[in-house]
């Protein structure tokens, strides 16, 4: 499957994929609210905060890669099998549920992402929550070669994107971590960026744009960060659309490389 597939591509295949809805909110709302008032008809919820991170702290970033075991055993609860079609979802241009589709597609599974998310569906929404059976789930350790450190964030030998709103990188504001700004040599790609006002992917020759014009070429080795791991998977997705590689992800992100009072912060436009 591609990273990013159409709501036409979803509606032909019937029975033959699972719509996950993984919407998530920074500012306290609830995302299992938001599906019980109405999601996409038989999609489960899959809670970000359960099923597809670990425990935060200042050490680890807020949402740390989960146990392989922890993420197989909510996907085998929500009825996701080994062999099952993942189509995820959010209200935000899947830059929320691009964890989910980059999570499922690095441990060999197929998933993309609805481009266009909720908005793309038109017709009426449920609100009763769908019930699959519960499905076998094999846990698969973290690829490494997909993962970054903060040590990998801070090599200049890396492309390192940042994911988060332009402000955000800049440092004008900071509503989450201790210190504002960015990692110095880091290239503000924001991952909302990445569609337009209907949540619909930018077309694939406007993306290489955009990386390239943040340094990446083919062969480039490739790190992802944003806020802490979640929205720096679409940039990932993103990129691999285009035609770019695959990138590793960076899943402390700044809500780790904040803590570490060490490590020197940028601001400002400049990288």
């Amino acid at each position: 499957m591609r990273p990013f597939v159409d709501l036409d591509w979803v509606l032909a295949q019937g029975q033959g994929v699972v719509l996950a809805d993984v919407r998530w909110y920074t500012d306290g709302r609830s995302g299992r609210r938001a599906y019980d008032e109405g999601h996409l008809p038989g999609a489960v919820f899959v809670d970000l905060d359960r099923w597809l991170s670990g425990e935060g702290s200042p050490r680890a970033g807020r949402h740390p890669l989960p146990a392989p075991e922890v993420f197989a055993e909510g996907m085998g609860a929500l009825g996701i099998g080994d062999d099952d079609r993942v189509v995820a979802y959010d209200d935000g241009g899947g830059v929320i549920a691009a964890r989910l589709v980059w999570m499922l597609r690095v441990t060999g599974h197929e998933a993309a992402l609805l481009d266009g998310g909720l908005l793309a569906w038109d017709g009426e929404l449920e609100r009763a929550p769908a019930q699959r059976p519960p499905a076998v789930f094999t846990p698969r350790p973290w690829p490494p070669e997909r993962l970054a450190d903060i040590d990998d964030a801070t090599d200049p030998a890396n492309v390192v994107l940042d994911a988060r709103d332009r402000e955000r990188y800049r440092g004008d504001v900071e509503p989450l971590d201790p210190r504002a700004g960015h990692i110095p040599g880091a290239r503000s790609v924001p991952a909302r960026e990445n569609v337009d006002e209907k949540g619909r992917l930018a077309p694939v020759d406007a993306l290489r744009r955009v990386f390239e014009a943040a340094g990446v070429r083919d062969g480039a080795s490739v790190v992802a960060s944003c806020g802490s791991g979640v929205t720096a998977c679409h940039d990932l997705l993103a990129l691999e659309q285009a035609g770019l590689g695959s990138g590793r992800l960076y899943p402390g992100s700044w809500s780790q490389y904040s803590h570490a009072r060490d490590r020197p912060v940028a601001t400002g436009d400049e990288p």
